[in-house]
């Protein structure tokens, strides 16, 4: 069995709409559903070509801007000596006052490179924003790059295996190498993107960062598509690609969410981060009457500015433990003072009160599971069911978009392929076929 802490770790992982390891899953089966479909309705060659495009491609959207802002951390922060981890978030006019009592209150580690960081506002924001724009555009040009290699060692391979089967057939011939056409040219003209109104959320979360390099990836695949066969299935991948990477996952788990709530025999909520729903500390805390203590006092704050107070004062509290073994409140692992929070990222105060309303809402609830038709109404069975419909949810919402992305979205392509006869070949060998045979 898997140990406790791990189960919890890895639901909470796979429920976090901000990690990249669900959409790496999702894109895993979507690429091999893709591949087995380009094999099954391809050749060898149409299969390396879609297993090129497919891995390569998510080498470098899951890796691309991350390794280049790593690179540009340990070269250029480096040599500056600004520290990458300072959220420039916090410059803003409005936290003018948060930033100098985050200053007061940060550990001694990184007490100096907070000052130094504040010190020159436009400066430390152009660098951060510097990074973003560099490291992005590093990568599209690497996936750009990718694209026009998959294209030339397909277009060799295939005039290779053409050759073969002509010399097989004793035809002689000449043959020029045709120029390039694309499929919907149109979209060459379109390839810039601009982003008005919360630009700083796609700077700084991981998942925007990826839809960033999609709208880009989206676009260069379709205005490049080698022939109509490709455009129509780079339609249909892109298509289910974006609905269930980025958009279905949040309405699926409200489904899923929403079918437990109108559960009245068995109340539960399971909004709260997979750790602290599977932690000990949670069922302690209900018995010893620190849940209710604590979410009171933390629900009763108004600004951010008191809830630097409160968590900096109150490090053992049990909301702010909470929001620490859920990420909300981040930590440094070492620290020399009781208040190990790392003031250099940006905490966010409704994240921080919405873990309190979660708490005060699985505590009502349980209030509400104790008077249902159940037969043990004891905490342990309800933390229990609680759990398990949490680990039901996360999982099924997973399966579903897998199930899209990796066995539908590929049938279809296959189905399409399959159902119209003069489709059925790969067409860029076809159509490189043809143009040869026309020289003879």
């Amino acid at each position: 069995m898997i140990p406790a802490l791990n189960a919890s770790k890895i639901y909470s992982t796979l429920g976090n709409g901000n990690s990249l390891v669900p959409l790496a899953i999702k894109d895993v089966a979507n690429s091999l559903g893709l591949t087995a479909g380009s094999y099954i309705t391809g050749d060898s060659l149409e299969g390396k070509d879609r297993f090129i495009d497919e891995f390569g491609t998510q080498a470098l959207w899951l890796l691309g801007i991350p390794a280049y802002k790593k690179l540009i951390d340990l070269t250029l922060y480096k040599l500056l000596k600004i520290d990458p981890k300072f959220d420039v978030r916090n410059l803003s006019q409005k936290r003018a006052k948060v930033l100098e009592k985050s200053i007061k209150y940060a550990d001694v580690s990184i007490k100096d490179s907070m000052k130094k960081a504040a010190k020159n506002t436009k400066f430390t924001k152009n660098l951060a924003l510097g990074k973003f724009v560099v490291s992005t555009l590093l990568t599209i040009g690497s996936y750009i790059g990718l694209t026009k290699y998959r294209h030339k060692q397909t277009q060799k391979n295939a005039e290779k295996e053409i050759l073969a089967e002509m010399q097989k057939d004793k035809i002689d011939f000449s043959y020029t190498k045709p120029e390039k056409k694309t499929a919907f040219c149109g979209l060459q003209q379109k390839k810039q993107l601009t982003f008005t109104g919360g630009f700083q959320d796609f700077m700084f979360n991981p998942v925007k960062n990826l839809m960033i390099l999609d709208a880009s990836i989206s676009a260069e695949r379709l205005a490049d598509s080698r022939n109509r066969q490709e455009l129509i299935g780079y339609t249909i991948k892109e298509g289910t690609f974006w609905a269930f990477m980025y958009f279905a996952s949040k309405p699926i788990q409200k489904f899923f969410e929403n079918r437990v709530e109108n559960n009245k025999k068995m109340p539960a909520s399971i909004d709260l981060d997979a750790r602290i729903i599977e932690s000990k500390e949670l069922e302690k805390a209900f018995k010893s009457g620190e849940l209710t203590k604590s979410t009171s006092k933390v629900l009763k704050l108004q600004s951010i500015e008191e809830m630097l107070d409160f968590i900096h004062k109150n490090p053992e509290d049990f909301t702010v433990k909470m929001a620490k073994m859920s990420d909300i409140l981040p930590t440094l692992k070492q620290a020399s003072q009781t208040d190990n929070i790392d003031y250099r990222q940006f905490i966010d105060f409704d994240e921080f009160k919405g873990v309190a309303e979660k708490l005060d809402k699985l505590n009502n609830k349980f209030n509400q599971y104790k008077q249902s038709n159940v037969t043990d109404k004891t905490l342990e069975a309800f933390l229990k069911n609680v759990k398990k419909l949490k680990r039901h949810a996360v999982l099924k919402n997973m399966g579903a978009c897998i199930g899209v992305l990796g066995v539908i979205a590929p049938a279809i392509m296959v189905a399409l392929r399959k159902l119209d006869k003069n489709n059925q070949g790969f067409q860029v060998k076809e159509d490189l076929k043809k143009q040869m045979a026309s020289k003879i």
